[in-house]
């Protein structure tokens, strides 16, 4: 990856590899919402995470059509954009959602899981920015796509 890639701005700012792999699955398996949810740690690396949702019924919509409720999938998607950024700036960066745009392209199978990833694209000293992907049966047949702003709370150098 060429520093034009790195989003950080730095390699040695990275935690990356997650020396503690234990760090990003526990970002998913801790994190109570998500933890309410049944999401499920996928993977991450420098400026990427994925996520997986396992289908529920408790989490559907309404009318009996066995989707996940529109919720579900932002709650997912923004949680995968966070992953992504700790993935690539560690504890430093706290982040917080911005700005979320989600384009819906077309419902999910009814009865069906959900996979998210994010890439972390670009980013300034404050605000990251990202792309995140969600898919049930292929990522060649996407469900939704979102573009997303997160501001980068690092805490001040003494």
């Amino acid at each position: 990856m060429s520093s034009g890639d790195d989003p950080s701005g730095s390699a040695s700012r990275r935690v990356g590899d997650w020396p503690e792999q234990a760090i990003a699955e526990g970002m998913v398996t801790f994190t109570p919402y998500a933890k309410a949810l049944g999401m499920k740690y996928v993977s991450s690396s420098p400026n990427h995470g994925e996520i997986f949702l396992p289908w529920r019924e408790d989490l559907v919509g309404q009318g009996g059509s066995d989707i996940f409720a529109p919720g579900v999938l932002t709650a997912l998607i923004d949680h995968v954009c966070g992953l992504a950024i700790m993935a690539t700036f560690g504890f430093e960066a706290r982040p917080a959602t911005l700005d979320l745009r989600i384009d819906h392209m077309r419902p999910a199978a009814p009865r069906g899981s959900i996979t998210a990833a994010a890439h972390c694209y670009k980013s300034t000293r404050n605000i990251a920015f990202l792309r995140a992907e969600a898919w049930d049966v292929s990522r060649d047949d996407l469900v939704a796509t979102a573009q997303a702003a997160f501001i980068l709370n690092r805490k001040e150098q003494a």
